[in-house]
């Protein structure tokens, strides 16, 4: 699940840059994303800012809601799914183990940051639509920039994977148009500690059906669990990976920038992007 001001991925908010009226509060989505055997959804309806209200403690995008009661972060979900219009709604709650004030940029130019508000939590699941109750581990992050995308990098990899001591280790492997490259390599532990490690090699995965090319740095062969989104410029799956003297099961993504700009591309996301002005 995504909160959007300013949605990265929005073909509304780039067009509306393009005429100099772009204001982020305009282009507000609440992403979510189910997968399962049998019951998949994804939601992206964008918002205008009359349609939102956010504060201190408290985001309402339309009829969904996220709430911060101080413990847990509360969200209502009431969304309609893309591109077949079945309903997903119902409650989630994330509650943290400890809570990190830690951002740091991905880009050189330090115009677009990164942090995790929750390395480490809890999520409990309880919706109706479509029915599904179940609870396990989570995590909770965030991202700002002060430009769009597409002037701060060409594509990323990132991933996250949880360890046997409770930590969280996180890789972002952004690559620039100049050929050069930014790396993150940060472990999370539950004591509130951050600290950097040493990356493994690049090893090499099989393009998706999009033919975008993808990278996880491990110790050893990457192995994909499940392929859970394969965009032309997106791809999100499940690896089973091995850092820092482990075998770990990584939550892995993809973003090839250029294939996100493309006009193609632009003028097919209101499929999947709904927007309610």
């Amino acid at each position: 699940m995504i909160a959007f001001v300013g949605s990265v991925f929005s073909p509304y908010y780039a067009w509306s840059r393009r005429r100099g009226s772009a204001d982020p509060e305009q282009h507000c989505a609440l992403n979510v994303a189910l997968y399962s055997r049998h019951q998949r959804r994804w939601t992206m309806t964008e918002r205008g800012a009359r349609h939102c209200v956010r504060d201190r403690h408290s985001f309402t995008i339309g009829p969904s809601r996220l709430r911060w009661d101080g413990q847990s972060l509360h969200i209502d979900i009431h969304e309609v799914g893309m591109p077949i219009p079945h309903p997903v709604r119902g409650r989630l709650r994330i509650t943290p183990q400890r809570l990190f004030d830690f951002s740091t940029p991905i880009d050189r130019l330090g115009r677009h940051r990164w942090g995790p508000i929750a390395p480490g939590a809890r999520i409990e699941v309880d919706l109706h639509a479509p029915a599904q109750r179940w609870s396990g581990s989570a995590y909770l992050d965030s991202n700002e920039g002060d430009e769009p995308i597409a002037h701060a990098c060409r594509e990323w990899d990132w991933s996250r994977s949880p360890l046997a001591d409770g930590s969280t280790a996180v890789l972002y492997d952004v690559q620039h148009d100049d050929g050069r490259d930014h790396l993150l390599a940060l472990r999370f532990g539950t004591d509130g500690s951050v600290s950097s490690f040493d990356a493994p090699p690049r090893q090499a995965m099989p393009r998706t059906l999009w033919r975008i090319e993808r990278r996880m740095r491990s110790e050893a062969p990457v192995q994909e669990i499940e392929r859970l989104e394969d965009t032309p410029f997106y791809e999100r799956s499940l690896l089973r990976a091995r850092l820092l003297g482990e075998t770990v099961t990584t939550f892995h993504e993809t973003l090839n920038v250029p294939r996100l700009v493309s006009p193609i591309v632009q003028s097919l996301l209101p499929w999947r992007m709904p927007r309610r002005p």
